[in-house]
């Protein structure tokens, strides 16, 4: 079993025909099912076009009405990525997985309080993520296939390279992945540690968790919390930041320390508080999860 993405995921890559957007369209297209999963692009200059065999449509609607998909995955530049995740989200998309980086704020904010306003069903992930990997059945992101082991532990994590790192650690044990999803770092954001726990705890094909957040914000106190009230599984957790100082700004804009609140060891304190076993050295996440199966 997964979460949010499996082979039967269709999705359609908007900004398409943009250098990041061809290259990770390719290697996403060639990881087991993609060929099957990665079936329009969007470019209103390009519509009627193709790339790689890829039809090309103008909008996400009609990609929708006449290629089926369900997900989007946006490569688009940030000053117009907020509109793209705004288009997908009024073509009434299941999930929408915005990897890139660099969008003002200002342009997140609209979009979220759009969304909430309205309520809409779409589920965002990102942006500025790694996107997200069912192993073995379909990758939608930067991340390297190569790396997944498909299996029952799942992944959720706001850092992209430590998300890499904890797969990679699973598998080198033997440990395969349900399904692993880079929430990204920014300070506005779609999906939260909490609502992936939440799919995590209700999909049988999972048996634990890692967890993993960065300095800054409070999420990750809140998913402790609600681990410790309804979580039916085990969680390990890993804070990123433990020796960041209070004020500078560390990797994601959301990392950093705002008076006094957010700090690495704050967070591993509650999640300790919530059940969550944890770690302070990355190193040991892996070996850390396998102790949580026995």
């Amino acid at each position: 079993m997964s979460i949010l993405i499996d082979r039967n995921t269709r999705v359609v890559t908007q900004g398409i025909t943009g250098k990041t957007g061809m290259f990770h369209t390719q290697t996403s297209r060639a990881y087991a099912n993609g060929k099957a999963c990665y079936v329009a692009g969007v470019n209103p200059k390009k519509a009627g076009e193709n790339f790689d065999g890829i039809p090309i449509y103008g909008t996400v609607r009609d990609a929708r009405d006449k290629a089926g998909v369900n997900t989007s995955v946006i490569y688009v530049p940030p000053p117009f990525a907020a509109a793209a995740i705004w288009e997908a989200v009024e073509a009434d998309l299941d999930l929408v997985i915005c990897i890139t980086e660099g969008i003002p704020v200002r342009d997140m904010i609209e979009v979220r309080d759009r969304m909430r306003k309205q309520g809409r069903r779409t589920r965002l992930v990102g942006p500025n993520c790694p996107g997200v990997i069912t192993p073995g059945e379909i990758k939608i992101g930067i991340m390297p296939g190569h790396i997944h082991k498909p299996g029952r532990v799942g992944v959720v994590s706001r850092s992209g390279t430590l998300t890499y790192e904890a797969v990679g650690q699973l598998t080198e044990l033997g440990i395969g992945q349900s399904s692993a999803v880079g929430i990204g770092g920014d300070p506005v954001n779609g999906m939260k540690h909490v609502d992936v726990l939440k799919l995590f705890n209700d999909d049988p094909g999972t048996d634990a968790v890692i967890m993993i957040g960065e300095i800054g914000g409070s999420d990750e106190e809140d998913a402790a919390r609600w681990v410790k009230q309804h979580m039916t599984k085990p969680v390990v957790g890993f804070i990123a930041g433990v020796t960041a100082p209070p004020g500078k700004r560390m990797g994601h804009a959301g990392a950093i320390i705002s008076g006094g609140k957010g700090t690495a060891q704050e967070k591993l304190a509650v999640m300790e508080s919530c059940g969550i076993r944890v770690t302070r050295n990355p190193a040991e996440m892996g070996k850390l999860l396998r102790s949580a199966l026995r």
